[in-house]
């Protein structure tokens, strides 16, 4: 389960623009692969109260990795796209990690 801050920049003193709030789960035998079921629920400015729907594979330790936006709510209703994910850092110890997705969506 996922309830984390989404920050405006990977910077952890960066401003708090919403919630990552979903599941994953491994999903791969040969590669450190996770299914990831994720909302990006925006909690500022112009899109609060909205949200991004992310449904896809993540291959972690891939350098950037690729993952579908499937749909969105309030301003991005019938949002399509993708999002490439980046990590800036990762604790091996903890699994604590800091991710940049960036984020290319065509909505209504």
């Amino acid at each position: 389960m996922v309830d984390d801050p989404l920050m405006a920049t990977p910077d952890r003193n960066s401003k708090l623009v919403g919630k990552v709030q979903g599941i994953y789960a491994s999903a791969a035998q040969d590669v450190v692969g996770l299914l990831m079921v994720m909302n990006l629920a925006f909690v500022e400015g112009k899109y609060n109260g909205s949200s991004l729907s992310l449904l896809g594979r993540n291959t972690v330790f891939s350098t950037v990795r690729e993952m579908p936006i499937v749909s969105g709510s309030g301003l991005f209703q019938f949002a399509r796209g993708y999002a490439q994910a980046k990590a800036h850092t990762f604790n091996i110890k903890t699994g604590d990690a800091v991710v940049e997705y960036n984020v290319y969506v065509l909505h209504y």
